[in-house]
């Protein structure tokens, strides 16, 4: 069950906005195989100047089309899961005209105790959620 957060500059149309959110679920969806309504995504528009991402001496320049992306997840898959998800993201979003080089992904791991669903009770660690497989 990733939890995405997505932060991108002002200027997008909100079917755009749409778009983006929807080709990183399809990308999870694809390479991680979970539910279709583990759907939790949290959109964030910035005004211009809000955003700094440079390229870590990479030699490659972003544009204002970046993209910020944070994947919390539970721990446990391989780092070529991860770089096939990478690139899953990177292929969707290139598909609705952004750039690789704005494709900005952070993914953090946890454990199955650290989500709450909801009534402020741990549904994987209480038994109410089947913990996904991994």
């Amino acid at each position: 069950m990733p939890l995405v957060r997505i932060d991108v500059n002002q200027g997008r149309s909100p079917e755009d906005l749409r778009r983006l959110s929807r080709g990183i679920h399809d990308a999870i969806l694809a390479e991680y195989g979970i539910p279709e309504r583990d759907y939790f995504h949290v959109l964030t528009e910035h005004s211009r100047g809000q955003i700094f991402a440079q390229d870590a001496g990479l030699g490659f320049e972003r544009t204002p089309d970046v993209v910020m992306i944070q994947i919390f997840t539970q721990g446990g898959r391989s780092q070529g899961a991860k770089q096939s998800l990478f690139a899953a993201i990177a292929g969707r979003l290139a598909e609705l005209g952004v750039a690789g080089e704005d494709v900005f992904i952070g993914y953090v791991e946890n454990t199955a105790g650290d989500w709450s669903f909801g009534f402020g009770r741990a549904q994987y660690v209480t038994g109410e959620l089947a913990v996904p497989r991994k």
